[in-house]
């Protein structure tokens, strides 16, 4: 079993930032790769970052490409989301993922 814990969202105004943060605890084997995905009042779950845990690689939705920047602390088995320069768009609930396990999501709110 994993657990995922997000934290860090609140409410900002255009073109701020936030650090969300996903910790992460249980089954170790399974996190080969974590992903935050987002979503939005009416709308359908979206993908926005991925990284391999081992390796460190990184994919990006295109809409969030240069401002947005995934990253991994395997010392405190968490992953983080670095988000600049945010839109009004990128306003939604952002969850952790990895394999089948999902965080509770914590909400983004972006002003105009």
């Amino acid at each position: 079993q994993v657990q995922l814990v997000e934290s860090g969202g609140g409410l900002v105004q255009a073109g701020g930032s936030l650090r969300l943060s996903c910790a992460a605890s249980g089954r170790t084997v399974i996190k080969s790769s974590m992903h935050w995905f987002r979503q939005a009042p009416g709308k359908e779950r979206e993908f926005v970052a991925g990284i391999n845990w081992s390796v460190g690689t990184t994919t990006y939705a295109d809409s969030v490409k240069g401002r947005f920047t995934i990253s991994r602390d395997s010392a405190n088995s968490s992953v983080y989301l670095q988000m600049n320069s945010l839109k009004p768009e990128d306003t939604a609930v952002y969850y952790c993922n990895t394999f089948s396990y999902w965080g509770q999501g914590t909400q983004v709110t972006v002003s105009s």
